[in-house]
């Protein structure tokens, strides 16, 4: 093959961070602007430059046009075969570039592909039909790869559950953020002109990245927002005393999710596990409990794993989801997040935040149904209610203020001896608070009819 030369972009850091990672499947929340399309047509080139099969999906032909010219603008010494009515080309690489419009459900059944990007994802209305039952299957037989790119449009829209899926730490997924600003191309004065002019949710999901509420969210976003915690507070919070637990418990699909609160409702522990045996799990929640009072899901076979822990000395009650119940537990922790008492772990450290931001509800003939979105989890935030319950059982506390350590100086009688003081090693330098008194396996079975 002759030599030729293809000219690829200088990547931004937000966008050289994507092309870093490892992660099998990328979803990337962009503002407008920001070089998204852009980026999906130079990792597209740098793909087909190296032999690959892509596959280019976009939410109608319309949208097709741009990054079809550019990639055959770039690639245009090394173009084999252009077929348009297949919208199929050919490279002297052996790589091979499709275009598809989402329009169709069917969208690329029966390719085979190593990479496909969706551009425009967050306005992709078959988004999930069209990757769930016509892309994923096909990229197992090459182990492909998948690009999401796009700017939100609402938190219940697909694009944005994949991006909480990425962000709670789901396997070969992973979630990264451009804001329009990140493009070193866009002006500042511009960006801050849009942000005085436009209505704060709106200028974050166009210009930050970040969906806007479609009012699902029994919390509240804003709430969420005010109760998150810095880096640097959650390294304080994880130092102060435990109180209360609460366990949901899973294994395979679902995962074993842990909280732990402290006196001012604040989360001082938080655990999640996925794909260990029962027993291993019965041994982890029993020590990471100790001897702190706990409430765990008792419905279905949670009933048997609440009994289990019981009887290994774990202080866990049960506590039946029904839906009268759920409701309940779901109406207290907004409750105590709307009027700002939680204080939650930095999201960039614990998946608990993206839960609670994906959590929704929905009227029902029945009454109000509180889940996540399918394919979603929403363990933590289950754990995170019970252990609000659980805080809820010892009322108001007073504050503990650590006891001031006496210096040499105040000692009784130094200054008319002089002598030196010598305290002994290894006692407590604060008088612990006390708790009430809890008897393993005698508290009540907690159910709201």
């Amino acid at each position: 093959m002759p030599e030729c030369t293809v000219e690829l972009i200088e990547l931004h850091p937000g966008q050289q961070k994507v092309r870093d990672s490892q992660a099998r499947f990328r979803v990337v929340m962009c503002g407008g602007q920001s070089g998204k399309t852009t980026f999906g047509v130079d990792e597209t080139a740098e793909a087909i430059l190296a032999g690959k099969r892509v596959g280019w999906f976009a939410p109608t032909f319309h949208y097709l046009a741009e990054p079809r010219d550019e990639l055959h603008t770039r690639l245009s010494e090394i173009i084999k075969d252009r077929q348009k009515t297949e919208k199929r080309t050919t490279f002297v690489t052996g790589g091979l570039l499709d275009l598809w419009s989402c329009d169709d459900p069917d969208a690329g059944r029966g390719r085979h592909y190593d990479l496909v990007v969706f551009d425009e994802a967050g306005i992709t209305r078959e988004l999930q039909v069209v990757w769930e039952q016509a892309v994923r299957p096909r990229l197992s037989t090459l182990e492909g790869r998948a690009l999401f790119l796009g700017t939100p449009k609402g938190r219940t829209h697909y694009f944005s559950q994949l991006f909480a899926k990425a962000e709670q730490g789901e396997r070969d997924w992973a979630a990264f953020r451009f804001r329009t600003i990140d493009n070193p191309i866009q002006k500042p004065e511009e960006i801050e002109r849009a942000r005085h002019e436009l209505p704060p949710a709106v200028f974050a999901q166009e210009y930050e990245g970040i969906p806007a509420d479609d009012g699902g969210n029994p919390f509240g976003l804003d709430a969420i927002i005010a109760c998150t915690m810095t880096p640097e507070e959650w390294i304080k919070a994880q130092k102060q005393e435990t109180i209360a637990r609460g366990w949901d418990f899973g294994r395979a699909q679902d995962y074993t999710a842990g909280v732990g609160l402290g006196r001012k409702y604040q989360v001082t522990r938080f655990d999640r596990w996925q794909l260990v045996p029962w027993h291993v799990t019965y041994q982890k929640v029993t020590e990471q409990t100790g001897g702190v009072p706990a409430w765990g899901d008792s419905t279905g076979i949670g009933d048997v794993i609440v009994e289990s822990l019981q009887t290994m000395g774990c202080p866990i009650q049960g506590y039946l989801f029904s839906r009268p119940s759920k409701q309940l537990l779901m109406q207290r922790l907004a409750s105590v997040m709307q009027g700002r008492r939680l204080r939650l772990p930095p999201r960039e450290l614990c998946p608990l935040v993206p839960e609670l931001e994906t959590f929704g509800y929905e009227y029902t003939a029945s009454g109000v149904r509180y889940t996540a979105p399918e394919g979603m989890h929403d363990d933590t935030v289950m754990a995170l209610a019970l252990a609000v319950y659980g805080r809820d059982q010892f009322g108001e506390l007073p504050e503990v203020k650590p006891a001031k350590a006496m210096g040499d100086d105040d000692h009784p009688g130094f200054r008319e001896s002089g002598a030196r003081i010598r305290r002994p090693t290894g006692l407590p330098g604060r008088n612990q608070p006390s708790r009430p008194s809890f008897i393993p396996g005698t508290g009540p079975l907690v159910e709201v009819e």
